[in-house]
């Protein structure tokens, strides 16, 4: 099977999935844990505003996770999961720019 008939397949798959039709396909779920935003940012000794830019994000936003206004979702949360385990993981990445 070449890779245009690969993706066509998994997008067919998705679609069909999506509108409540059995495909087949295997679903699996994953949960991401909640995060405590501040204290993975303290742990990576950055600033609140140093810390926002180095995961993409506007200062203001990071002020409402650490304050409990708002929570993370989707990919924010799980780089934020992945920083709760490897807080060092910020300046690996950045170190080459």
């Amino acid at each position: 099977m070449s890779a245009y008939d690969s993706i066509k397949q998994g997008l067919s798959e998705a679609l069909a999935y999506a509108e409540g039709r059995e495909t087949g396909a295997e679903v699996r779920e994953v949960a991401v844990p909640m995060v405590d935003v501040a204290a993975i940012r303290a742990s990576t000794g950055l600033s609140q505003g140093a810390f926002a830019r180095s995961i993409g994000v506007a200062k203001g936003t990071l002020l409402n996770w650490e304050q409990g206004r708002r929570r993370p979702t989707g990919p924010a949360q799980v780089l934020l999961a992945m920083l709760a385990k490897k807080p060092s993981l910020v300046g690996e990445l950045l170190r080459g720019r």
